[in-house]
């Protein structure tokens, strides 16, 4: 995939037409969606989802199982995105195709669910490992990002196929790698502000990040058809991309020039390409490239485009830390490493953006091809990350399933309640009764019933109420009121109702309010379902706690 994508970027950006070849930008993002587009419609025929969010959607709520069509789809749309200008990453689709194939071998050997989940950690692990030779970030990544629960069984195969994807890709690749760079100045405690402010700053930017995709995804979610999403993303990344070139794609080569000391490097071929030797554009042409990358990502998807946020994460980072030192050594405010500050800050917004510190910090530390940055690594990663928190409670990529509670975290209460299905707790062996029945018509039914619940229904399977045999036990037997007294007189209404689209944790929590054992299901409509049963679910419970996380 990334040798495609790098393919149709040469062609379009340098085979053809070597000269003001940005202008053609205002082209390219739309023609290559619209090719995503057609894939997808003509030859997938099924939705193609982003690459992360998907896997952990299909953890929590598919049971490990992933569509085939994910094998390659991810692959080839998100290479004709990439490849014409989107400006994405393709971390995420190779995540997400590694991941399918995991399951899906899972599935082809029909292994239980907790031996698929360990596959799909072990496909992240490998993708992220050979992307960018870091087996231990890689590992961390599963953990932190998939969610997959570390234990002894799991650890040995996230090493082995983290370590096994780092040597298949040194031995293709060599070291040919994203990008690499070498120390060349170490920590220095008079640094250490500096390294507290920078993670102050990249957390307020992980929260810049956040809220404006969340802001532009709401505008084109108001836009009615497909077509015209496309149209008026694709336009308006094609402008981004006439107005700031380096927007163009993944971004790579631009963080390389950042940090291999080159920044006038990202004005050629641009309307800024006469300002090279002014620093104050340089300074004013990266804060704007920080601020729009995540403009240009959030059109490139909700125009139908197909990538990640992996690449800009690191791309928005990379701007905002070298802005940051290179500003404060600018105005004589400090003497600043500028290449060291640019890859913490990169590490800053990974933790901030995807909510993963740790893998922030091993990342950028095995990178570097050492442990010199480690300490203003943990302080700004952990500074982003506490920031913010503050003010956003979930990453870019588990928002969306934390908001219809489907998010599998490492607490394991809530991750249990999660892999629960109501539908699958639901009695249904209770027998109904009709409101107009007489007492001595209830009483024959309780003397056939081993249940001391009986739901009343009308003629339409309405819910009405319940009839609970210890409240009637005092009255079965006398025989003087089997003609006179009904079951409307007798029936209670039920403390608590529970909707089939209710989640687990929402029943247990109605449960608690209830004081109830036992508690009616109804579909949309107020019809009869069955019950649930507190002690049905807290055996099932136990159940999938042994399951899932044992040794």
């Amino acid at each position: 995939m990334k040798n495609s994508v790098h393919v149709i970027e040469h062609l379009l950006t340098g085979g053809f037409f070597q000269e003001y070849n940005y202008v053609l930008y205002i082209f390219y993002p739309i023609v290559g969606i619209f090719l995503a587009q057609w894939f997808i419609r003509k030859v997938v025929k099924q939705k193609v989802n982003h690459g992360i969010p998907n896997t952990l959607h299909a953890i929590s709520k598919k049971n490990g199982l992933v569509r085939k069509h994910n094998l390659y789809s991810s692959v080839v749309s998100a290479a004709m995105t990439v490849g014409f200008g989107g400006s994405a990453g393709l971390e995420g689709p190779t995540v997400g195709t590694t991941s399918a194939w995991g399951a899906n071998i899972g599935t082809l050997f029909k292994l239980p669910y907790k031996t698929r989940t360990l596959l799909i950690g072990c496909a992240a692990s490998a993708a992220m490992a050979s992307l960018f030779n870091a087996p231990i970030a890689a590992i961390v990544f599963s953990i932190e990002v998939i969610m997959l629960d570390l234990t002894t069984a799991s650890l040995i195969p996230l090493l082995l196929a983290s370590a096994s994807a780092t040597i298949t890709s040194y031995f293709f690749l060599g070291d040919d790698i994203l990008f690499h760079f070498n120390i060349t100045e170490n920590f220095g405690m008079r640094h250490l502000p500096y390294y507290i402010g920078l993670g102050v700053f990249t957390g307020l930017a992980s929260v810049f990040f956040y809220r404006t995709y969340t802001s532009i995804s709401k505008v084109f979610d108001r836009m009615k058809t497909q077509r015209m999403k496309t149209i008026v993303g694709g336009a308006s990344l094609g402008l981004l991309l006439f107005a700031m070139p380096p927007l163009y794609g993944e971004g790579y080569q631009v963080i390389n020039s950042i940090i291999e000391g080159r920044p006038f490097d990202i004005l050629s071929n641009s309307l800024f390409d006469g300002y090279k030797d002014n620093i104050l554009v340089l300074l004013a042409f990266v804060f704007a490239l920080g601020l729009f990358k995540v403009v240009a990502t959030t059109l490139t998807f909700r125009a139908g485009g197909i990538g990640g946020t992996f690449a800009p994460t690191l791309f928005m980072g990379a701007m905002f830390g070298f802005f940051f030192a290179k500003s404060i050594n600018y105005f004589g405010l400090g003497d600043l490493p500028e290449s060291n500050f640019t890859l913490v800050a990169m590490a800053g917004l990974m933790a901030g953006n995807l909510h993963a510190p740790l893998m922030a910090i091993f990342l950028i530390a095995e990178i570097t091809g050492g442990y010199e940055l480690f300490v203003p690594l943990m302080l700004t990663a952990s500074i982003s990350f506490v920031t913010v928190k503050q003010f956003v409670p979930h990453s870019i990529y588990t928002a969306q399933l934390a908001r219809r509670g489907e998010l599998i975290t490492h607490d394991k209460d809530q991750a249990v309640l999660t892999l629960m299905k109501l539908h699958r707790e639901i009695e249904t062996d209770f027998t109904c009764v009709d409101p107009y029945d007489k007492l001595g018509e209830l009483v024959k039914v309780i003397s056939k019933s081993k249940r001391n619940l009986f739901p009343v229904v009308d003629a339409s399977n309405s819910f009405i109420g319940v009839v609970n045999l210890n409240e009637v036990r005092h009255i079965i037997f006398n025989q003087e009121l089997y003609e006179t007294t009904f079951v409307h007189d007798l029936m209670n209404d039920a403390p608590e109702y529970v909707r089939k689209e209710d989640t687990m944790d929402m029943v247990m929590n109605k449960f608690e309010t209830s004081m109830a054992w036992n508690l009616p299901v109804l579909d949309d409509q107020g019809h009869y379902l069955g019950f649930v049963s507190k002690s049905k679910i807290f055996s099932a419970y136990r159940g999938m706690l042994k399951e899932f996380y044992s040794e």
